[in-house]
């Protein structure tokens, strides 16, 4: 064995020795008192893993082409790599708690590892490590979920995530099984050169149990019913971590898979594609109107995002357009993951101080008492309606763009649907921004000042907000990898 083929896997390196430093010091320090350092130790590892990363670009593959490293890939691997950063660091006033402090070394071992998993995943070139790579990113996700099992539903949410996790593992290895049956082939190269020459009604019932399995991670319709209990039941932390990177790197990997592996088959999961993102934009945008807790009301409205994110895959069958929809892909990730974060920061704050409930109730008259907060949040919140000039205008932008290279009638179709429901989404929005600016509250949320860490996550997530839309370089050196 060539352990030389470990240099091709830096960032998955630089993630294993994170790990390997935050047990040691979780383990030599005993003391919450001499924890203080320990936040502040782990954003330096993941700022410095986030730089190693963009600078290794390189395509490579190693271990006989299991693992293939593609620019793209480590476009979203630093993506990825910075929302963690964000969590990590909006996490500290959470971790301060006595009741989760003696937690604070396995919640970032836990963090860590689900990105590891992720980072397998996205530069697997073999069903079984693609498959390793998933499941090393769902099993310490469940065990994030369960953090606060005595507080809240957090336990209920882990059940019911874990329960599901498995049984869509169960569907996406039945369908693997019916891909190798009906081609032999486990290799990513070998399975396409096989379709190449024809492929049968076994191959078709495995892609399509393929993406239902994949579809759990991304919470597209109608793998989405552990969402809205998952993301309620979950910390807010863990909710925001689970709503952006995990989905980010699921549907990253499905477009590639889509467009690299079964790019043979495109006629086929094109139609499939468009029924997903049809019914997850829809019933995710009509079911968050009915929500009076606003964790519930950002799972529904996740799961529209996930369709949104989706609809830039529809044209990636083709190669000669394929680089649009990756690139628009990565880029709506990327709004996706500072605008989401803020939200989520907000709602984390405001829990802190309020008792720790999340009824959207609790944002009437936010804007007199928190106005600094009312106001980011209401930012992050017009960003992800696509309202101009915030990023998530541009992003959205990018995305109908790349689905209309597709060219067929039923591309332009779901894109003038996916039109329709940003009204009905910049409404559901509104009635956030409403609650904030315009509802009286008897007994409004009271002033409190934020932390440092939540402070400079919310900068961040402005600045992102803000800037990635109008500064061209992003979207520029996205494209260039794609």
């Amino acid at each position: 064995m060539n352990y030389s083929q470990f240099l091709y896997m830096v960032p998955e390196a630089t993630l294993v020795a994170i790990l390997i430093i935050a047990f040691i010091a979780d383990f030599a320090s005993s003391k919450t008192a001499e924890r203080k350092w320990f936040n502040p130790l782990m954003c330096v590892m993941l700022l410095v893993q986030t730089v190693v990363t963009f600078f290794c670009g390189e395509p490579a593959e190693a271990f006989g082409g299991m693992y293939v490293a593609t620019t793209a890939a480590n476009v979203m691997k630093v993506i990825l790599a910075a929302g963690t950063l964000i969590v990590v660091i909006q996490s500290r006033n959470w971790m301060s708690r006595p009741d989760t402090a003696f937690k604070e070394g396995e919640f970032y071992m836990l963090v860590v590892s689900t990105l590891l998993g992720m980072n397998m995943m996205m530069s697997a070139g073999h069903f079984l490590m693609f498959f390793l790579g998933l499941e090393m990113a769902s099993v310490p996700m469940a065990c994030l979920v369960a953090l606060d099992k005595y507080r809240h539903h957090s336990a209920e949410a882990a059940a019911k995530f874990i329960l599901t996790a498995t049984f869509s593992s169960g569907v996406m290895l039945y369908g693997i099984s019916f891909l190798y049956g009906s081609t032999g082939a486990l290799y990513f190269d070998d399975f396409t050169a096989a379709l190449n020459n024809g492929f049968s009604t076994l191959t078709i019932i495995g892609l399509v149990f393929f993406v239902a399995g994949l579809g759990f991670k991304i919470s597209l319709v109608p793998f989405h019913f552990w969402t809205a209990d998952t993301y309620q039941g979950a910390p807010t932390t863990v909710t925001g971590y689970l709503s952006v990177i995990s989905k980010g790197a699921a549907a990253f990997t499905l477009c590639t898979l889509l467009m690299k592996v079964f790019q043979p088959m495109a006629a086929e999961w094109e139609m499939l594609m468009y029924i997903l993102i049809v019914a997850s934009i829809t019933v995710g945008n009509l079911m968050a109107i009915r929500q009076s807790d606003l964790k519930r009301f950002m799972a529904f409205s996740s799961i529209s995002q996930a369709g949104y994110i989706m609809l830039a895959v529809v044209g990636v069958g083709n190669p000669a357009i394929a680089a649009y929809g990756v690139t628009a892909l990565s880029y709506y990730v990327l709004i996706y993951v500072v605008a989401n974060m803020a939200v989520f920061t907000v709602i984390s704050a405001v829990e802190e101080n309020n008792n720790g409930t999340t009824a959207m109730s609790s944002y009437d008259g936010l804007y007199k008492t928190n106005p600094k907060l009312a106001f980011l949040m209401t930012l992050a919140l017009f960003s992800l309606a696509g309202i101009p000039p915030f990023a998530g205008m541009f992003s959205k932008f990018f995305v109908f763009m790349a689905a209309c290279q597709q060219g067929s009638v039923a591309a332009y179709v779901v894109v003038f649907i996916a039109l329709i429901n940003t009204v009905i989404s910049l409404y559901y929005y509104l009635l956030i921004v409403k609650a904030m600016y315009i509802n009286n509250d008897s007994e409004p949320l009271p002033t409190f000042k934020s932390d440092c860490n939540t402070r400079l996550a919310l900068a961040l997530c402005t600045l992102g907000v803000a800037l990635f839309g109008v500064c061209s370089c992003f979207y520029e050196w996205i494209f260039a990898a794609a």
